[in-house]
């Protein structure tokens, strides 16, 4: 029986080595692979700033990607919800080509102005890349799905630098409520191991400017958690809440809209291309193309430029259209820096009514919209912490699950479980 247990244990051992030598093999592609792609959209975007008139041919551009996924990639369309899908119910496998795909693009979507995110992108590099290196390797069933939470961890980790949050968020997003722990381990070995990768290739994530640490009391210590303020984060959340819902049901509503009016899927980015252009005209300027990161020109409204002390009263809701009306449309990227950028902006919106510093109540937005539309409260709180420190997590936690009961079972990713239903199914049954 001895000589059974340690043949049994030197067997575990073995294949606990073989895993971790093919967790740090993918995690470094993964995250090379997402270097590559940041690197990329800092150069397309230079271009589109560089020459305004790429904007004109964003409904033929939609159109050229449309019949590309058309032709070649149907089976890999559904992006992020196939990976989803796959670890909840192992099948067929997420096909490799998913990456230079949706890599590709987005990175078409964002030279000609398209308001889409990175995110969806990255979860998908990942996502497909662990599938194939579990082919590659003939890994169990167990064992792929594993790989896949590892490989969506390290694609989100690395692209946005948060590698803690990134781990978290590849456990929260599979199930809304409920966390499966035996994939914490590898998944934030992946995201971190990703995001040194990422970084070592000259990579570097945008500094956001939180100069808000605390309160003075009384006595001179400072306070954290001011009830004052923390009651007025706790309010700004319910609208940050609302946000999250009306974002995720506006893109699901109009691509239905959409579906109906133009039933030829690689036609239908032609009709958000055009409504991008109608829409520069209407508000008169670009700060609302491509991540928004960044101002496009001094003085335009940005992720960066909501924590300064200008006021921004209606970024949020020129934001919301944009990115609504080419997701809606078909447009490849993803959801998540439209988001940072709508909650930031909201936060700076709300500041101002509210009389609170600007830069706290961007930073909880930025987070807290996200987190309402990701179902992800605990994985945001966390990028809170990465992204602007840890002296205002108690406000980033109350604005994250503030925001997240608010914005109901509505979401943006489609098969999140909730209890043995999809998100996708439950939309169905209501």
């Amino acid at each position: 029986m001895n000589d059974v247990q340690n043949q049994f244990r030197f067997s575990s051992i073995l294949d606990y080595c073989r895993m971790g030598a093919v967790l740090i093999m993918l995690s470094v592609c993964i995250g090379s692979v997402c270097a590559l792609f940041l690197w990329l959209l800092d150069v397309v975007t230079a271009c589109r700033i560089a020459h305004p008139v790429l904007l004109f041919g964003l409904p033929l551009a939609g159109v050229a990607v449309g019949l590309w996924y058309f032709w070649f990639g149907r089976d890999v369309e559904g992006g992020a919800n196939l990976i989803v899908d796959e670890i909840h119910e192992p099948g067929a496998g997420v096909q490799l080509r998913m990456a230079p795909f949706v890599l590709i693009a987005t990175v078409v979507s964002h030279l000609f102005g398209a308001s889409v995110g990175r995110e969806g992108t990255a979860i998908q590099v990942g996502g497909s890349l662990a599938s194939a290196t579990a082919w590659l390797f003939r890994l169990r069933s167990s064992e792929r799905c594993a790989l896949l939470v590892c490989g969506i961890a390290a694609g989100f980790g690395s692209v946005f630098g948060t590698p803690v949050a990134g781990a978290v968020f590849a456990l929260e997003v599979l199930t809304l409520g409920r966390l499966d722990y035996r994939f914490l381990l590898p998944a934030a070995m992946s995201s971190i191991i990703a995001d040194w990768s990422c970084r070592a290739w000259g990579v570097h994530h945008v500094f956001y400017p939180l100069m808000f640490q605390g309160t003075l009391s009384a006595d001179g210590t400072l306070w954290h958690v001011n009830p004052v303020l923390a009651a007025k984060v706790a309010g700004a959340a319910v609208v940050f809440g609302c946000l999250s819902w009306t974002f995720a049901e506006s893109v699901h509503r109009l691509a239905a809209v959409m579906k109906t009016v133009c039933p030829r899927s690689w036609l239908r980015p032609a009709i958000g291309g055009i409504a991008t252009i109608l829409l520069v005209m209407v508000v008169g300027n670009r700060d609302y193309l491509g991540l928004g990161v960044l101002p496009a020109e001094p003085g335009g409204a940005s992720i960066v430029s909501f924590f300064g002390p200008e006021f921004y009263p209606w970024s949020w809701f020129w934001k919301l259209v944009f990115t609504v009306v080419v997701l809606a449309s078909g447009f490849k990227g993803g959801e998540v820096t439209p988001l940072f950028f709508l909650g930031a902006a909201s936060g700076n919106a709300l500041a101002h009514v509210l009389h609170m510093p600007m830069d706290l109540l961007a930073a909880v937005g930025f987070v807290s919209v996200f987190a309402g539309a990701a179902n992800t409260p605990l994985a945001c709180t966390l990028m809170g912490v990465e992204l602007f420190g840890a002296s205002d997590i108690a406000y980033f936690a109350i604005g994250c699950f503030v925001a997240c009961a608010f914005s109901g079972k509505t979401g943006i990713y489609l098969s999140q479980r909730v209890g043995t239903m999809t998100l996708r199914e439950a939309r169905s049954r209501n």
